[in-house]
């Protein structure tokens, strides 16, 4: 199943080039009383909920015409995974923009970081560039949502607790402050178009992907050449974090990535997963 969260925080599936809205599911949710449990209720709650999601038949919009927000409305935690792709290890130490005089060790060394929830965004609120006169660039990621609870969880059992997958675009500012600190500004963790169920991805370390800014092809790879692959990134995730439902996981980018102007126009596919489009604003 293919679900968009749209316009004014409807809740749709898609059906084509169609979103039917299905919003009075939610209606289903239990109440909650303040302090709200971790995590994303619609994902932790998604198992019970996908036979009236199927099933319910709301209005009709087409997919193109419709403001598409992040499809993940409250992740407890955004994690990004540092160079974890080994040609991106190879630009970043042959690129002084990149490098900054420091030798760049892969994920491995690094293990993962993380982004501040307020920088997540939906396609369709588009990309604000900051932090003065530095270098804003794209990198484009298969994201994979965390659908349970887990806590040290073993790679072998890892997909177990992935609820689906998205397309997801790390905005990254080029400088010598903390990883978190520069990749965590507004608008720099983009979702969408759609949250995509587990069951209709047979592999995620086998998904072709690519980014095109402005008309130029700039990154195209594949998850296969991943170092740490999904079920990897989720046991070193719970290792250190308990991970609750809605957690997102951005995987990792590959070489290519390039500076981001205001006007720019990008476009960023994963296979199965659909087609991001978003804009950049200076």
């Amino acid at each position: 199943m293919k679900l968009v969260r749209f316009n004014d925080d409807r809740l749709g599936r898609v059906d084509g080039d169609e979103v039917v809205d299905v919003t009075d599911v939610l209606n289903r949710l239990p109440p909650y009383r303040w302090p709200f449990p971790r995590g994303d209720q619609l994902i932790t709650n998604l198992p019970s909920l996908l036979g009236p999601l199927q099933q319910a038949n709301g209005k009709r919009e087409k997919l193109s015409e419709v403001k598409l927000l992040s499809p993940i409305a409250n992740p407890d935690k955004i994690f990004g995974a540092a160079l974890n792709y080994r040609d991106h290890v190879d630009e970043s130490n042959a690129d002084a923009a990149l490098n900054f005089g420091n030798q760049i060790a892969a994920i491995e060394k690094n293990g993962l970081f993380l982004k501040a929830n307020s920088s997540l965004v939906g396609p369709s609120e588009g990309i604000s560039l900051g932090f003065g006169d530095l270098r804003v660039d794209h990198e484009i990621e298969l994201v994979a949502i965390i659908g349970k609870t887990g806590r040290r969880i073993d790679r072998d059992h890892a997909l177990d607790y992935v609820a689906g997958y998205s397309v997801g675009l790390d905005i990254s500012v080029r400088g010598t402050q903390e990883r978190t600190f520069r990749k965590s500004a507004d608008t720099y963790a983009v979702l969408g178009p759609m949250f995509v169920t587990a069951d209709e991805i047979a592999d995620p370390n086998n998904l072709d992907f690519w980014i095109e800014v402005n008309g130029e092809r700039r990154q195209a790879s594949n998850t296969r050449y991943l170092i740490f692959n999904v079920q990897r990134l989720v046991e070193l995730a719970s290792s250190v974090c308990t991970l609750y439902p809605g957690d997102i996981i951005y995987t990792g980018t590959p070489a290519g990535v390039g500076q981001l102007l205001g006007g720019d126009n990008i476009v960023a596919t994963v296979d199965g997963l659909g087609v991001l489009r978003t804009e950049v604003s200076a």
